[in-house]
């Protein structure tokens, strides 16, 4: 049987590949097809030894870079544990014959679930009015009601989509069902079923009460939101990222909320991850900020779970699925 390393599985499953929990997918379909080995996490000093001797390496945010992969004479499969691929060389696996693969589509719904969450978050305010009851201050109020600052309705306000992908429609027909006017913008706009007004990403950020960023990170949408494109867009408006830290300029967004240019932030990535040296969104007023944390509901981490276990599966009978490179076959 093959041997598979698993190099950082902790966010899929962070318990023992002996252990399950309903609350965790389980690793035992995996462990079926081969020799499983399971990490929590891998330094990249530490990859080269635990995959010595691995054909299957899966991996999510441990890094394979070229100098790793030609260290590695016996790997035939990499298995990306995500959507993404840039953690992988994919030219230097194509040259050494390995297949790549990953996992497209598996967490659409929990995103766009918690895209309303952090909306609605800033609209309704909950977190806080539940924090300022506990404290006692409801106890204290000589009125039946107080807030902690101005709540907002969704019906009728126009949401704008950066990006209309898969996530980026969910997100559309939930906003649909809110009662929002929905506005997008694409590099290639399509036909969808459901109205929606396309028009230019400057528009967009003009005439949106709500922006939402579903684009992928690209040299042209690099801080796509910058001091220059806040100043376009309603000093009401609220703003969500729940694509990558870098779409948006921290700085700039921290200063638009501090000084009133912008109604609110919901963010559930950041430009470093973990922020280890801070950020200025984080102490930024009126900002929501969760630990990217998304992708991550118990039925999306299943669903990664099957496909991860359904693309190693289809790569052992020969006919591998969700491949991303093309390896040169000796």
């Amino acid at each position: 049987m093959p041997k598979i390393v698993v190099l950082d599985g902790y966010t899929l499953n962070p318990l023992p590949a002996t252990e399950s929990s309903p609350d965790h997918p389980s690793w035992a379909a995996l462990a079926a097809l081969g020799e499983l080995n399971v990490h929590d996490r891998t330094a990249s000093t530490e990859i080269a030894h635990r995959a010595a001797d691995a054909e299957i390496v899966l991996t999510n945010k441990a890094p394979l870079s070229r100098e790793t992969i030609a260290g590695l004479p016996l790997l035939k499969y990499i298995g990306v544990m995500a959507t993404g691929t840039n953690i992988v060389d994919l030219k230097a696996a194509s040259e050494h014959g390995i297949t790549v693969t990953n996992v497209p589509g598996y967490s659409t719904m929990s995103v766009a679930q918690h895209v309303f969450a952090l909306i609605l978050e800033l609209c309704s305010q909950a977190g806080p009015l539940d924090r300022e009851v506990k404290a006692g201050r409801w106890q204290a109020c000589p009125d039946f009601c107080f807030t902690v600052a101005p709540l907002r309705e969704l019906d009728g306000k126009t949401l704008g989509i950066v990006g209309l992908g898969a996530i980026g429609q969910a997100v559309a027909r939930i906003g649909l069902a809110f009662g929002m006017k929905i506005l997008a913008t694409a590099r290639s706009p399509k036909q969808v079923d459901f109205p929606v007004d396309w028009v230019s990403t400057a528009d967009l950020l003009q005439h949106s009460d709500v922006v939402s960023l579903h684009c992928p990170l690209t040299p042209e949408t690099h801080h796509l939101i910058n001091a220059k494109t806040l100043a376009a867009m309603k000093p009401s408006a609220l703003l969500i990222n729940t694509g990558r830290g870098p779409l948006v300029e921290e700085q700039a967004v921290a200063a638009a909320l501090a000084a009133g240019h912008l109604g609110g932030y919901g963010g559930d990535v950041l430009l470093a991850e973990p922020p280890v040296h801070g950020s200025p969104l984080i102490s930024a007023p009126r900002s929501v900020i969760t630990p990217h944390v998304a992708w991550a509901t118990v039925e999306a981490r299943q669903r990664l779970m099957d496909a991860v276990v359904g693309n190693v599966r289809a790569f052992l009978s020969g006919t591998p699925a969700n491949v991303v490179n093309s390896p040169v076959r000796s």
